[in-house]
């Protein structure tokens, strides 16, 4: 067996890890219950008008291809796991909107180049292993002038600081694999993206969660429903020392980042970095 072969079936087994990871819990449901509005502000950022094509790279149950549809566009969602894809079919059918959704792999997009008006990605390529790859991918399927829309949790925000309070706990990362909230820096897109594209701009928001009551809440939901925070979890497996300790780290976490504002229950705000530019023409 050569390197290529070795390399290529590594890869391969890590996407599939990354397809079961994503597949375990219940995604669609924190999408709808905690970041459902991310993708209509993702949709809005990049113009999208109707009965352009656009293409929703790592949808997951289309938290932003459904809104894209919704203002008359032609949307394909195309993501690792197409255990997904069901869930967003009822979602779409329940605001009556029709859509493409497509099997594909963010590193290696089964589109032409330039075919797509707009290329977007609401907190989904971010967390393809290979940034570079990603990215690479996005500017090559958009068209000359198109643009490209990308809304990504921060390093310094509360998701990426999650992902840093789980990494002790996790197991190694493959090589060549990044962090996923590098893709909430500004300066990482920015060295991703190059002089391929024009007009870059990047804002930092926050987005309030008023799920959860007591920290304590969170770290049981995510425990539940978030596939990154099960596979840490699994990964644990009967270590109860390592158990107690990773949801003391998530409870103090959670609570750090949590706040009462008067009579109102208690809240988080979680950043994350909005990017919209324009592929270069040639």
């Amino acid at each position: 067996m050569n390197d290529k072969t070795e390399a290529d079936e590594a890869d391969r087994a890590l996407k599939q890890k990354h397809r079961a990871m994503w597949a375990s819990g219940d995604y669609p449901a924190l999408a709808s219950e905690l970041v459902n509005d991310l993708g209509a502000i993702l949709v809005e950022a990049s113009g999208i008008r109707p009965k352009q094509r656009v293409l929703d790279v790592a949808a997951g149950a289309g938290n932003a291809a459904i809104p894209a549809a919704m203002m008359g566009a032609q949307v394909i969602a195309s993501d690792l796991t197409p255990e997904l894809f069901d869930a967003g079919r009822h979602q779409a059918a329940d605001r009556g909107v029709e859509l493409e959704w497509q099997e594909a792999d963010a590193e290696a997009l089964p589109f032409g180049d330039g075919e797509f008006d707009v290329v977007m990605s609401c907190l989904g390529v971010m967390f393809a292993p290979h940034h570079q790859a990603g990215a690479d991918e996005i500017v090559r399927v958009c068209k000359p002038g198109g643009t490209i829309g990308l809304l990504s949790w921060t390093p310094d925000g509360f998701i990426g600081k999650m992902f840093a309070t789980m990494k002790p706990f996790a197991p190694p990362p493959p090589p060549g694999a990044q962090p996923p909230p590098l893709w909430g820096s500004e300066d990482h897109v920015r060295e991703l993206l190059r002089d391929r594209v024009t007009d870059f701009h990047a804002e930092k928001r926050t987005l309030a969660i008023h799920s959860f009551h007591q920290p304590e809440d969170f770290v049981r939901y995510f425990k539940s429903h978030y596939g990154p925070t099960i596979s840490v979890y699994k990964f644990i497996g009967e270590d109860q020392e390592k158990t107690k300790s990773l949801d003391t780290a998530l409870t103090e976490l959670a609570d750090s980042f949590g706040d009462a504002h008067g009579d109102s229950a208690w809240q988080m705000e979680w950043e994350y970095l909005l990017v919209t530019a324009k592929k270069a023409k040639p």
